[in-house]
């Protein structure tokens, strides 16, 4: 019995270790990339899969939905002003089999990319332009991270431009630039409505003009807002037809 235990213990304990060294339990969100003597063989998971030890080994891929914190980038803009720029990007492993063949570090390349493509694409644009279209630019960003990681197996989801800090200089600057562009449209709206004015003063004129009675109603209308007032000014109403009366005697005098 002893002799048994003796030559099937070491047995035993070896079949227990191969057998655990060929089990492996992958996440639903884990793939594994086989490579079999160094060659590729094929993507496995989620779930139990088996190996065989020395033989064959395992890349664990992990296709969750990544973020990552772009560092703050130097950017000078088309029109030579000095930004720093931070982003963040969100993207996932689409092929396993690419994302370890055809790069050594995804996560890495992706980082190194992201910066370096944020600082191209922000430089082709002008400062007002990052500042009031940044769904643009972060569409701009995210297209081309997205065409340059596809052989890579990576998908990059979307970009988010997060801040755009400028100097302290600037910012005044700015702020000078937006004050002068609100007393431009004060002074244009202020404009415009001595414009409109005038032209309903015009209209008015005119649709008096044509109905002398019109005239004499507007005349007793002025005289009754005067007279509702608090005051002790005595108003009489002048009749127009007497003024035309006397203008024509006063022709005939000089006559």
């Amino acid at each position: 019995m002893l002799m048994n235990l003796a030559f099937y213990g070491p047995i035993l304990v070896l079949a227990l270790a191969l057998f655990a060294l060929a089990v492996r339990i992958l996440r639903e969100y884990e793939r594994g990339v086989i490579f079999t003597l160094g060659r590729f063989t094929g993507v496995k998971g989620p779930g139990l899969i088996l190996m065989i030890p020395v033989v064959q080994q395992m890349v664990r891929v992990d296709q969750r939905m990544a973020v990552f914190d772009v560092p703050s980038q130097d950017v000078i803009s088309r029109d030579n002003v000095s930004v720093k720029v931070n982003a963040v990007i969100y993207f996932r492993v689409i092929d396993p089999e690419r994302s370890v063949i055809q790069v050594e570090n995804f996560r890495q390349a992706t980082s190194e990319l992201a910066q370096t493509t944020l600082r191209s694409v922000l430089g082709k644009h002008d400062l007002d332009e990052m500042l009031s279209e940044r769904d643009k630019l972060n569409n701009d960003v995210q297209e081309i991270l997205d065409s340059q990681t596809d052989a890579w197996g990576i998908k990059v989801a979307n970009v988010e431009i997060k801040h755009i800090d400028l100097n302290e200089g600037m910012v005044r600057v700015i702020a000078r630039q937006a004050e002068a562009e609100r007393e431009r449209r004060a002074k244009v709206i202020h404009a415009e409505g001595e414009e409109q004015a005038a032209q309903m003063l015009l209209n008015a004129a005119r649709t008096l003009s044509q109905q002398p009675e019109a005239m004499q109603l507007r005349y007793l209308s002025t005289l009754a807002m005067i007279g509702t007032q608090n005051n002790s000014t005595i108003v009489f109403p002048f009749p127009t037809e007497l003024g035309q009366v006397l203008r024509k005697f006063a022709g005939k005098d000089e006559t």
